[in-house]
């Protein structure tokens, strides 16, 4: 390259890098904005008759066909539901609630522990109902003789779990056709699922059949936690369990088409799941339950189960639960709420990869304390599982480049006869048992674990604004500056040159190509992800390095012995 050209092409190239980062800064996945909990003061007076029934459809009629939307909307028919009623709020150190006590439903949750930015001090917000997202949790009562749903009196509209607290109770009471009903919150320290119950008395002269419902409705807006990157896309949308599929995913788009068959199970849960961060719903596992999926009249996803009915007989009182879970996708917190819950942290079809992987870092982590070291010594350990394969490999494209010259004269001497030219070069290879294939070995070995890495790096909420070093403080998020995807197409570059020049011009020309086209597509991949691949090449250049220069010892040896 001439001087003329190499003066145009380094100021068009710090000018296509500055043009990036701007655009990254104006288009980036952490330009979040900052979202404030409803007032107190604010009323529920503007909810639409026949918006919010929570009636579930017949477990005996449903079995066979999916629910009706009028099914899962409510009818305001009760002179208890007109009431304005102010929202109540429940602090403790893992949530910040606010509960609306028309129907009990939780319309605002946010977690203190986890920031909505790095750079501020507001708390994720996971449910909010307001212009920009409606995401809510309700729940309520399917009572016998009873329409609509039930306005609570709460005993007061601010609740706060205490420093010598390691559990907090909000009860809100009402009496429905001479029945007494408390709902009942339970909160436990650093905890982010929540007990619900009904405790009925029934103190009328009949008796009273009822179940509990358990409803996650969400619109379709965007996951406000999904990265901006290519292929930065986790799963937004619902999902259930059941004893026979321990993780069905069901789409915004399936519940719309209805695709989602109800289904009558025993145990079983259901969640609502985006990136990071998930609600659920876990009725209790010893009992049949029905779970189903509809659309409600404000256009909203509803993914929810019903329990079994249960009667109440005059004077005798009863307790309907299921606990509510609302926060990240950490293993031990969901697998601790119900079986088959810890799925929802969604490492896709190379899970079986994955979660060893995710094992292993995290064991990593508890001796380093650095998630970036972490994943280095990860990519150092899974490197030192694959060296055998990868230097058999390596062997082969090491005397592929030192066969290079012997190559291009066949290619010279049989250029114009394809065909005498392959078998020329079979006999070649078979002479100096060389597997042309060979080269292709280490990045076929690899790439099921790049995979199952890019997942597991992507699902880890352990990862999200987990820091680094340096300009790295987070690992989840893309490097601000693209340094580290620039140092990975540099190592991807120099891994080329000690590979064989490819026989075909197209294919050589494909191959130079190749670091320009991951570093472009690396530029917003996660950092954490840029470290391991950065480690991975550099690994390899240490290890092809030295097979290459042992294979040209060898060589030379041979010809000095000759």
């Amino acid at each position: 390259m001439d001087l003329k050209r190499l003066l145009f092409v380094i100021p068009l190239a710090v000018l296509a890098y500055l043009m990036i980062i701007q655009w990254s800064n104006d288009h980036g996945q952490n330009d979040l904005p900052d979202e404030a909990p409803p007032a107190l003061s604010q009323q529920s007076s503007d909810v639409e008759p026949g918006e919010q029934s929570l009636d579930a459809p017949d477990t005996a009629s449903e079995r066979a066909s999916t629910p009706q939307p009028g099914n899962t909307t409510e009818s305001t028919d009760s002179a208890a539901d007109t009431g304005n009623t102010s929202l109540i709020s429940v602090r403790t150190d893992a949530l910040d609630l606010r509960i609306d006590p028309r129907g009990g439903d939780i319309v605002y949750a946010a977690l203190p522990k986890h920031l909505q930015r790095l750079d501020s001090d507001a708390p994720f917000v996971l449910l909010s109902d307001d212009q920009r997202r409606s995401y809510i949790a309700r729940s309520g009562l399917q009572m016998e003789g009873h329409k609509g749903r039930i306005t609570f009196t709460p005993e007061k509209t601010r609740y706060q779990l205490s420093d010598d607290q390691k559990t907090l109770q909000v009860d809100m009471r009402a009496t429905v056709n001479g029945v007494d009903i408390i709902k009942r919150f339970t909160f436990e320290r650093d905890s982010y699922a929540v007990k619900v119950d009904y405790l009925i008395d029934n103190t009328s002269q009949t008796p009273v059949s009822a179940r509990f419902i358990g409803q996650l409705a969400r619109d379709n807006s965007d996951d406000p936690t999904s990265g901006a990157g290519v292929g930065m896309h986790a799963y937004l949308g619902a999902a259930f369990s059941s004893p026979d599929d321990h993780y069905q995913k069901v789409s915004f788009e399936d519940i719309k088409n209805g695709s989602f068959k109800n289904a009558d199970v025993r145990g079983g849960w259901v969640a609502m799941i985006q990136h990071y961060f998930t609600t659920a719903w876990a009725p209790n596992q010893d009992q049949q339950n029905l779970y189903y999926a509809d659309v409600d009249q404000r256009g909203r996803n509803v993914a929810a189960f019903a329990s079994p009915s249960e009667t109440v007989a005059p004077g005798q009182t009863g307790d309907l639960s299921a606990t509510l879970y609302m926060g990240p996708k950490e293993h031990d917190r969901l697998e601790a709420v119900a079986p088959h819950l810890q799925l929802t942290v969604d490492f896709g079809w190379l899970w079986f990869l994955a979660n060893p992987l995710f094992w292993l870092l995290t064991h990593i982590h508890a001796l380093i304390g650095n998630w970036g070291f972490s994943i280095i010594l990860l990519t150092v350990l899974v490197k030192a599982v694959l060296f055998p394969l990868s230097a058999t490999a390596y062997k082969s494209m090491a005397k592929m480049r030192k066969m290079g010259p012997e190559m291009k004269r066949i290619k010279e001497q049989h250029g114009d006869d394809r065909q005498k030219m392959s078998q020329e070069m079979m006999k070649f290879y078979q002479k100096e048992k060389i597997n042309p294939l060979g080269g292709c070995l280490p990045i076929v070995i690899q790439m099921p674990v790049f995979i199952a890495l890019y997942w597991m790096l992507m699902e880890s909420i352990e990862l999200r604004h987990a820091p680094f070093m340096l300009w790295i403080h987070d690992l989840s998020a893309q490097d601000p500056y693209f340094i580290l995807p620039i140092i990975m197409g540099l190592t991807m570059f120099l891994q080329q040159q000690l590979n064989p020049t490819p026989p075909d011009p197209t294919q050589a020309k494909i191959m130079k190509m190749l670091p320009i086209v991951f570093t472009f597509f690396f530029l917003w991949f996660p950092a954490g992800l840029v470290v391991y691949w950065i480690t991975n090449n550099l690994l390899s250049i240490a290890q092809q390095y030295f097979i290459t220069k042992r294979i040209e010892r060898e060589g030379d040896s041979k010809e000095t012995a000759a």
